[in-house]
């Protein structure tokens, strides 16, 4: 019998998957079997990246913000490596501040690399998919989009809207053979979270106390979710936000 959930035969495109949650997915989708594209704008880091997940995996250097390199940045990757069958939006950048502080300079800037920048390529790599009449996109949200966590105001905008350009998106494009789903990771344990919540262990025991399972989650609990995704064992699977947190979300 044919394993649905395997991807062998598919190449992923991943943004930000030199570290963290990208890193995580990329490595979990070359274990199903997909060839893996990681993206981002610190060499050393996606180096090491493809060097520890193995040759399945390569990289290029690309920043998101330049909006207008994207178009040609997609028609690059397709011309080298072929057809793309599953893109995820993983890229993203926060900022800790109190809402009466934060500028509208550093707003736009989260704005334009975790919104703007994920509508631009998720808009090329569709022109392609639709002419395929295949494909998947994956977004990557947050709980903060579900409920308020403050001093992460501009973070909170974009993630919220990724879930709503994510129904948009799956109305539009699923009836052209492309699905789009998106992941709203809970608390992971992370370098980047981790250190945030080690730092501020009120929160962290806030945090903690409104997770039923009783712990962070892991990275790897992201890439499985993504990969189950990805795969055709989602196939009829499409405008979903799917929380991935250990029941944070429901929590009390």
């Amino acid at each position: 019998m044919r394993n649905n959930f395997d991807l062998t035969g598919k190449k992923a495109l991943i943004t930000g998957g030199g570290k963290g949650l990208g890193f995580a997915i990329a490595g979990i989708m070359v274990q199903q079997g997909a060839e893996v594209i990681i993206t981002g704008r610190n060499e050393q880091q996606l180096k090491a990246a493809c060097d520890t997940i193995g040759p399945a995996c390569v990289y290029y250097v690309f920043d998101l913000v330049n909006n207008r390199d994207i178009p040609a940045f997609v028609e690059a990757i397709e011309n080298k490596h072929g057809a793309i069958h599953v893109l995820v939006n993983n890229a993203g950048i926060n900022m800790k501040k109190n809402i009466l502080d934060v500028t509208d300079e550093e707003f736009e800037t989260i704005i334009k690399t975790n919104q703007s920048a994920v509508f631009s390529l998720s808009r090329e790599f569709a022109k392609k998919m639709v002419q395929r009449r295949a494909g998947v996109i994956l977004n990557i949200s947050s709980m903060a989009s579900q409920y308020g966590i403050p001093k992460v105001i501009a973070y909170t905008a974009s993630k919220a809207a990724i879930e709503g350009m994510t129904k948009a998106m799956a109305v539009e494009l699923s009836p052209l053979g492309v699905r789009v789903n998106c992941i709203a990771p809970g608390f992971i344990e992370t370098d980047m979270s981790s250190k945030a919540l080690n730092n501020d262990p009120e929160r962290k025991q806030k945090a903690l106390s409104r997770t039923p399972m009783g712990h962070l989650g892991k990275p790897d609990d992201i890439g499985h979710a993504a990969a189950f995704l990805a795969s055709d064992a989602a196939a009829y699977i499409t405008g979903v936000v799917l929380p991935v947190d250990g029941g944070n979300a429901i929590g009390f």
